[in-house]
């Protein structure tokens, strides 16, 4: 079981924060650093000193750590056109040495596209599938060939498809609780499958209906990962629960109930349900990004029993 810390920034955190919690995540041996693609804090609170860019971020990260995985859950597909976002993902990733995964997702904030003057179209689902076809395609294309795409929502002409990244293909992550179009488009173009925050009959349901999809599309069901993003909240008692939960505005008991909450013995037992039912990668969403003790404790009582 890969174990991946995942940071909402949005929420109030500066680049040196960040910084601080990426360079903890790779000394304490965990397998990545993820971060999300928002630019508005949810809920209350004033989300100060202000939101960070996701890529630009990783862009930092990828020169000031060497061995984690660098990525996005999910990059919204409203922020940025695909060939542009195709230039960025890939100089990141040779910034990186080839460490950069990509999860791409829809977009579905309105209030945050408001607060900044970004376009919020109503159909976001097809644009995410020209999207994926474009980014992808560009990477694909050989050097000193080009790349044309005519869409619906998209269109290139001739693209030298450069610059080219690091990695023979950057990990694509695709993730939702979609029924029928989400399957598809991870069966077609994802090597990563990502629930965010669901149970385990949710997820089990979820995992079988991608694999469903990736054999309809003549894909083995585990070519893919499969994976869930779940908040933790570990305590080496019940007080230190308590207090990590009440500094994140949280309930111990829903926190138990919908995340990865309590002792490391029951942290430890929920990871393996997960895995269970296929899943082989968790990320662990830390919301109070102050607190490197949690991580540490996590690394040694949680993570050694897994890896």
């Amino acid at each position: 079981m890969d174990l991946r810390i995942f940071t909402e920034p949005q929420q109030g955190a500066s680049y040196d924060t960040l910084l601080t919690v990426a360079k903890a995540t790779e000394d304490l041996g965990f397998d990545a650093f993820y971060r999300s693609d928002h630019y508005l804090r949810m809920g209350q609170g004033d989300g100060l000193p202000g939101p960070t860019d996701a890529w630009i971020t990783l862009a930092g990260l990828a020169r000031e750590t060497k061995r984690i995985r660098l990525g996005t859950l999910m990059t919204a597909g409203t922020f940025r056109l695909p060939g542009v976002l195709a230039i960025q993902v890939a100089q990141v990733d040779q910034m990186s040495g080839g460490r950069v995964e990509l999860g791409l997702g829809a977009g579905w904030f309105e209030e945050e596209h408001k607060a900044y003057g970004i376009p919020f179209p109503k159909e976001k689902f097809g644009r995410l599938e020209e999207q994926l076809a474009i980014v992808t395609g560009l990477w694909a294309t050989e050097v000193g060939k080009t790349f044309s795409y005519d869409g619906t929502y998209y269109q290139l002409t001739d693209s030298p498809a450069l610059p080219k990244p690091a990695q023979a293909k950057v990990p694509v992550l695709i993730g939702g609780h979609g029924a029928k179009r989400t399957p598809r488009l991870a069966a077609q173009y994802a090597d990563e499958f990502n629930i965010p925050f669901a149970g385990l009959e949710d997820s089990d349901k979820q995992f079988g209906r991608v694999r469903e999809a990736a054999e309809a599309a003549g894909r083995r069901a585990d070519d893919l990962v499969y994976s869930n993003a779940l908040v933790v909240c570990v305590g080496r008692d019940d007080a230190e629960v308590a207090r990590r939960a009440a500094v994140i505005g949280r309930d111990v008991a829903e926190l138990k109930a919908n995340g990865l909450a309590g002792s490391p013995a029951e942290v430890v037992d929920k990871i393996g349900r997960y895995a269970s039912i296929g899943a082989s990668r968790i990320y662990l969403q830390v919301l109070d990004l102050d607190d490197l003790d949690h991580l540490e404790l996590i690394a040694a009582q949680v993570q050694s029993q897994l890896t």
